[in-house]
């Protein structure tokens, strides 16, 4: 045997061993056909043996991907639209489904998803109106979406990993309505508050009116106690000079009421020269 047809033979068995194996990556899902039927589908990551010229192998992706819906309208429970941009994460599940659902057409099954999942969101919204859909919790959303379109994707080989809602937004004939509701009813809480605020603040005045009258009332008995126990002390000690020296004590007297009298250099009095009021002016002749 030559050379040539050694090598050519080397070829020829090389290029049939390598028909007749193929890899499976950790990423990817395959099909292996005879004559065009499914044979086996059920792959894991390594090499496989396959007939070369009877059966064939095709692969696809199975790692995660995503459907990006475009924005649509939905009703809710009080007719009202609101737009809805979401998104979808899914993988295929069952390969032979996919296949033979979609022809394992990545494009078919994110037209065929997508109006599963508008499906969901529009049975969804009709049981909401547009305040719990704004202020709700969306886990709740989400997992009612996840829950009622797995059976649906399952008939297309598709596993629903996750949904998500990016965003809503209302339309603006529908805006400026539920706008003004939200401001009326700001302004409504607004006013209960002020008005739970004035009532407080009244409160607060009258019982610092009310401490504010009883401070002076106790400061003015107590003042006035203090001037009485003076005033009985005072007396007191007049009632003791009086007695230790009576003429002292008038002369005392008669001394400031002459300072009281004549305090100012217009004062004028009437009296009779020979009057009591002035006997230490005589005594003093």
């Amino acid at each position: 045997m030559t050379a040539n047809k050694i090598l050519v033979t080397l070829g020829v068995v090389f290029t049939v061993i390598m028909m007749s194996v193929f890899t499976v990556s950790e990423t990817e899902k395959s099909i292996k056909f005879k004559f065009g039927e499914i044979m086996k589908s059920d792959y894991k990551p390594g090499l496989h043996f396959k007939m070369p010229f009877i059966n064939n192998v095709k692969k696809f992706d199975s790692r995660i991907l995503t459907l990006d819906s475009s924005p649509e309208r939905f009703l809710t429970a009080e007719k009202k639209n609101v737009i809805v941009d979401s998104f979808v994460k899914w993988r295929i599940g069952d390969v032979t489904t996919f296949y033979t659902s979609v022809a394992g057409d990545t494009y078919q099954a994110n037209v065929r998803l997508d109006q599963i999942i508008k499906d969901a969101f529009r049975s969804q919204f009709s049981k909401r109106d547009i305040k719990e859909l704004v202020s709700t919790d969306r886990r709740a959303v989400r997992e009612a979406l996840i829950a009622n379109t797995a059976s649906a994707a399952a008939n297309l080989g598709i596993e629903i990993v996750d949904v998500q809602v990016k965003r809503i937004d209302l339309p603006k004939e529908v805006s400026q309505s539920v706008y003004s509701r939200m401001e009326a009813e700001r302004a409504r809480v607004a006013r209960e508050f002020r008005s739970q605020g004035s009532e407080a603040a009244e409160r607060v005045r009258a019982d610092a009116d009310k401490q504010k009258e009883i401070i002076l009332a106790n400061a003015y008995r107590d003042a006035e106690v203090a001037k009485g126990q003076g005033d009985a002390t005072a007396s007191e000690i007049y009632a003791k000079a009086y007695g230790e020296d009576i003429e002292f004590y008038a002369f005392y007297r008669s001394m400031a009421a002459y300072k009281e009298t004549f305090a100012n250099s217009g004062n004028l009095m009437v009296t009779e020269p020979d009057s009591d009021f002035f006997k230490y002016f005589k005594k003093m002749k």
